[in-house]
């Protein structure tokens, strides 16, 4: 029906909305530079490798492919990176997002939804909604909160921004799913722990105000997370401009995580305590109900261990010789 480019479209996220994409009649174009994604993972629509700073090369995409739209992912979203690198993420999430804007504006392409974060509220101990204050702990939460207001900014724009709240799960055809640095995301290191590739999993702080001392967040499948990006696009037809959080609304301590990875793997996890690190908020947890009232959009997969069975099910299937460090 319609060309839509997908920003960041070789990724964890970006390659499950293109499979949606294409299941309901779109071509999805991958933009990507693969510095995180994998050119694997584009399998429904064409590839267009790019830097999500390069005017001069979204500029060709744009008139190859004239989308009607774009769903932007192309962002780094290691908050423990960030930390080190926050020029990095300042260059690729902020002004990557104003190259983009700048291309799609020459383009005449006027609608977008975005990937944005839950990690722009920093921490609360009750469920969060769109109002509640924004509070970066980190340079990656900072640069979703600047690359929100630069989507505000724009002029004739039609968008809607998307909190994610920790996305989890896998496509359950094992057609797509988590390709990540060995270390970097709690899922698959859970599960290389629990396969005998790591000694232990590091819990990084015990002492938060949490019912256990660990994290909490809130779990969602990415396959729920592709379909509100279809049901966005459905929505910028008509609706206002609006941010919405999507998450199940209820949150899972790490401890709690690895016990759900114990029960779907049968294998018992070792774990060590560590500090906490920069930037880590202790509790974050989504009151979805605008996105289900307004999109509408609730979760197939709200179940933990539907997400992390699903998981399991890709994990096993790719090489660890496929990941990328960050």
């Amino acid at each position: 029906m319609a060309n839509i480019l997908v920003t960041g479209g070789a990724g964890y996220i970006g390659s499950q909305i293109c499979k949606a994409l294409a299941a309901a009649g779109h071509t999805p174009v991958a933009y990507d530079n693969l510095s995180r994604g994998y050119e694997m993972l584009v399998r429904w629509g064409p590839f267009e490798r790019g830097d999500i700073t390069d005017g001069a090369r979204l500029a060709e995409v744009f008139l190859r492919h004239n989308p009607e739209a774009v769903i932007h992912l192309a962002g780094f979203a290691f908050v423990n990176e960030s930390v080190t690198k926050p020029e990095l993420y300042r260059l690729n999430n902020v002004e990557g997002t104003h190259t983009l804007l700048a291309a799609m504006r020459a383009a005449g392409v006027r609608r977008i939804v975005a990937s944005s974060s839950c990690s722009v509220y920093g921490s609360a101990s009750t469920l969060l909604n769109e109002n509640a204050a924004l509070a970066p702990l980190s340079p990656y939460a900072e640069s979703k909160v600047r690359m929100e207001q630069a989507l505000a900014a724009e002029s004739g724009l039609k968008w809607v921004a998307l909190r994610y709240f920790n996305a989890a799960g896998a496509d359950p055809a094992r057609d797509t799913g988590e390709i990540t640095a060995a270390g970097v995301r709690v899922i698959p290191n859970l599960f290389d722990t629990a396969l005998g590739l790591r000694p232990a999993f590091q819990i990084n702080g015990d002492d938060y105000p949490t019912p256990d001392g660990t994290c909490v967040r809130d779990y969602t499948h990415v396959c729920d997370i592709a379909e509100a990006h279809l049901n966005a696009l459905a929505y910028l037809e008509d609706g206002p401009l609006r941010i919405f959080n999507l998450g199940n609304g209820k949150g899972h301590s790490i401890r709690a995580l690895i016990q759900a990875v114990e029960a779907v793997t049968g294998r018992r996890i070792k774990v060590a305590v560590a500090q906490r690190r920069p930037g880590d908020p202790a509790s974050l947890v989504a009151d979805a109900g605008l996105a289900a009232r307004t999109l509408p959009w609730r979760p197939r997969y709200p179940d933990l261990a539907d997400m992390i069975a699903h998981a399991w099910a890709w994990h096993r299937k790719i090489p660890d010789t496929l990941r990328k460090a960050p």
